[in-house]
């Protein structure tokens, strides 16, 4: 059964529901990753949209969005927003991203003023790409 129809509006997800679904280890990491360097808690949002409807994930820091994740049967989406402040600092390290990121940043449609990089996170090398692109958003202190 796809996502949305899991759980409704009215019935939120616990993090092992959530988790047991998406069946990666990458989901784990990735959530300690923000919660150990940012010091931020998730903040779980069901959402109406035709785009990706249901429950997701959202981390902020400092009233700035790091990213919202969506869950998947087998993987995640990573919805990280690369602004006008992080252009310069992204467009550089493009070339190291995968190729789906790559990809993502030379199509991705600009709304209001940001693109939005829908990232589908399947394996540690986008993983990788995921964290960078937070890092960029919100420095962590101490890290270059």
């Amino acid at each position: 059964m796809e996502w949305a129809g899991l759980f409704g509006a009215d019935k939120r997800p616990s993090e092992t529901q959530i988790a047991e679904y998406i069946a990666t280890p990458l989901w784990a990491s990735l959530n300690d990753f923000l919660r150990e360097n940012y010091g931020v808690q998730p903040s779980y949002e069901y959402s109406g949209c035709s785009a990706q409807p249901g429950w997701n994930v959202k981390y902020k820091k400092g009233g700035r969005s790091l990213c919202t994740l969506y869950p998947m049967s087998g993987f995640f989406i990573a919805l990280v927003t690369v602004g006008s402040k992080e252009e310069a600092e992204a467009e550089l390290l493009a070339p190291t991203f995968t190729n789906h990121v790559q990809e993502l940043m030379r199509t991705a449609a600009r709304v209001m003023g940001a693109r939005w990089l829908m990232i589908h996170v399947t394996d540690e090398q986008v993983l990788d790409d995921v964290r960078r692109l937070v890092r960029i958003r919100h420095k962590i202190r101490g890290v270059k």
